[in-house]
Parts: C-alpha cells; structure tokens; sequence
C-alpha cells in the first residue's frame, strides 16, 4: 500500500468530544471514524487491524474444535419471551424494532436464544453431542453512557461461542479447555503478561463462578483483586470471606488493580435450553438437558485495549501479530526507484509494507509514522549510497543496513 493511495489523512487533533485516549490516537491517525458517541468505522488502517485480531481469535476457537457461523441480527420477539428477557425491566439495553406490519424484533445484543433455537432442527440424539459454536460480528447495545472509546460502545464487534454438551463433566472439560485457549489468545495479542482470570458472579444462570479476563489497565472500570503468583485474580462485586475460601485465595497475597473486561466464560445449566424446549434422548431412549455455555471476547475493545496499552507520547505502538502494516517505508528524496525495489523485495518475502511516497517534508513523515504505529521504519535517502536506514518504532537505535540484511533482519 502506498501512503498516497490512501484516502485517509492524519489529524493533528481528535474531536473535541473524544476524552478517551485509545479513541483520540485512533481516530488522529485514520484508523477510525467516531459516527457518534459508542459508534465507530473501522477505516482501510483500522479494518486490518480489526481483521488480524480476528484471525487470532478464529484460529485458536477452531483449534478446540470450535464450528463459526454467522447468525442475524434481526431476532424475533417469541423465542426472548420464553426465557424471560425481552421485558426492558429484565434487559435494559436492548436496541428494538418494527417491521412494516407492526411486528416487533430485537437487534441482536447476544445470541443465547438464536442459536438454541436452530438446535430443535439439528440435535436429538446424545450422539448429537457434544459440539461448539462460534461467530465473530456486530453487537447492539443500548448503552445509557457509551464512553472510554473503544472501549464500551453501543455498536461493537464480538467474538461469542457456545458450547452444548450432554453432561456437566462433558461440559466442564469444553468450558477449560476454552480458558485456555484464552489465554493463548491474549498472549498472542501481547497482552499475556497483563490479563488476569478472574472469578466473577455467576449471575442467574449458576451458582458457579463466572470468569472474567481482565487486562490490567488505569482506564479500567473494574476493581480486581490479583494473586499475582498464581495468576489470577477476583473481583471486587464477589470479594468476600466465603468466596475467597471457596476459591482458596489468600486476602493478604491479593493486590487491588484496576481493569479491562476483554472476555468472558459463563456456565449457563440448561436454561435456555429447557426454556426452548430443546432436549435430546440419552443411549437410554430418556429425554435430557442440554448443558450450555457461553464465551465471549469484544474484538473491537480488544484494539482499543492495545491501543490504549502501547501507545507512548508519539502515538500508537502495535504488536507484530496485529499491525497493519509491519513496515513504514520512508522516501526521502528523488530514490523513487530505490523505494520501489525495496518495497518490492520486502513484499516478495512475504513482509507487508506501507510505502510514505508523499510529497511531504521527512519530519512530517516520520512524526506520522510514529502516530501511525507500524513496528518497523526503514528509510531510503540519498544520503545513505543505496544502503537503507532501519529502526524499530519502540527503539532509539538505527542501523544503516544493505538491503539483503535488511531482509534477513526482518525475516526472523
């Protein structure tokens, strides 16, 4: 991609309007577009970014046998009112429509119901089960305050599965097994070091503790309590003496912090399954609850959280295995052909590249390089007889290298 190509522009302020930080650099630097308060478009920058968080995610549900569909966002009343939550004194968030004939319809905000609803046509018999299924798209959330950008918004992207399995230790052995794919997620995304299991209410659905994975952050609106040895952490809603008894948690290894909820696990029993009437027969001929649960992690909140994490008084500071682009090349001068040749050499090794080819000042360049974020700059000058400049975007040092080291230094 060349940098003139684009139709976006950097900014050199956010809209007045916009007090979050992961949103002010984001927008300043053509990732996104603030529609309204929560709402956001994901620019051509922002949209890859978006997409490599995705195919993460993706890799890592499919690797646990996990299935992607996509369900609709248009639900129908009936099957919400069967398990009690179509009434805004239940659900307070939702988004609500009509068609032309008056019918009411939900926009979607979860898919608990949707999904067990198309298990009637599918699931049986207990050799029906056990299975996973997962979609990655857009939520609707009628949020009272949208606010910290990215970060809790009234339209947003999701990753949400849902497990059914025949038996509470058939569904016990999916629900870890997702944990930990998890945490592979998160430490793909760079966040490893910095997100916490933590035990959360169960909620309606259980007596069982719900998990949350809260990435440690000063813009977080949650108080976690983190043993920070073993690695997980609970939270404040549920830190009482019998919980953290239950729980084997020591009060006096557990250290406040504030955090970002970027997933969550929940054990959902068979309510919703029993609500819609959907059971299957075991090897017995007897009719049996379906156990469920659900997994959720906000891919939209995820690039805010690396936004808001990494970023330094330059600008944004993306991890390898979500940028955009992994290289900002930069021309300087009349070394059109040099830049080419080394746009193109760096292209055919399979290195994505954002060519600055603009007819700007160098200073400009560099200051948007930085606010842009790619973890690598190389740039090509006159000044430098066919050899190319190189540094990391986290770096102070630079190297002036040949362009074959160039390569085997950005190959590794």
């Amino acid at each position: 991609m060349k940098q003139s190509q684009l139709f976006t522009k950097t900014r050199k302020n956010a809209p007045a309007d916009e007090v979050a930080r992961n949103a002010q650099l984001l927008i300043r630097a053509g990732y996104v577009h603030k529609e309204m308060a929560g709402v956001y478009a994901y620019l051509p920058l922002g949209l890859r970014v978006i997409e490599n968080i995705k195919q993460i995610v993706r890799e890592e549900m499919n690797a646990i046998g996990g299935q992607e569909l996509a369900m609709t966002t248009l639900q129908p009343k009936e099957i919400w009112e069967k398990t009690d939550r179509w009434d805004d004194a239940k659900v307070d968030n939702w988004f609500k429509t009509k068609l032309a004939n008056g019918t009411e319809l939900g926009v979607g905000f979860t898919h608990e119901e949707p999904i067990v609803d198309v298990l009637r046509d599918y699931v049986s018999s207990y050799k029906d089960l056990p299975f996973s299924v997962y979609q990655i798209g857009p939520k609707f959330r009628n949020e009272l305050r949208a606010k910290s950008g990215l970060l809790r918004g009234r339209e947003f992207l999701m990753k949400d599965m849902y497990s059914f399995a025949k038996t509470q230790q058939e569904h016990e052995k999916i629900y870890e097994g997702t944990v930990q794919a998890y945490h592979k997620i998160y430490e793909r995304l760079g966040l490893g070091d910095f997100t916490y299991r933590t035990y959360a209410d169960g909620g309606i659905f259980t007596d069982k503790f719900s998990d949350e994975f809260q990435t440690l952050s000063d813009v977080g609106e949650d108080t976690i309590y983190v043993d920070e040895t073993r690695k997980i952490a609970i939270n404040k809603e549920i830190m009482t003496d019998e919980n953290l008894e239950k729980l084997g948690l020591d009060k006096n290894a557990l250290v406040e912090k504030r955090g970002v909820e970027v997933g969550n696990t929940f054990h959902l029993e068979s309510k919703y399954t029993d609500a819609l009437d959907v059971y299957f027969t075991d090897d017995q001929g007897q009719k049996q609850s379906i156990i469920s649960g659900c997994y959720g992690i906000g891919i939209s909140r995820l690039m805010g959280v690396i936004a808001e994490q990494f970023a330094d008084e330059k600008g944004l500071v993306w991890p390898e295995n979500i940028t955009p682009f992994k290289v900002y090349l930069v021309q300087i001068g009349d070394t059109v052909k040099q830049a080419r040749a080394v746009y193109k050499a760096l292209q055919e090794k399979g290195i994505t590249v954002l060519w600055d080819d603009r007819d700007v000042r160098p200073g400009e360049k560099f200051a948007d390089g930085e606010l842009i974020g790619l973890p690598h700059r190389v740039v090509v000058s006159e000044k430098l007889d066919g050899q190319v400049e190189y540094s990391s975007r986290t770096g102070n040092e630079k190297e002036v290298l040949t362009v074959e080291a160039l390569l085997a230094k950005l190959g590794n």
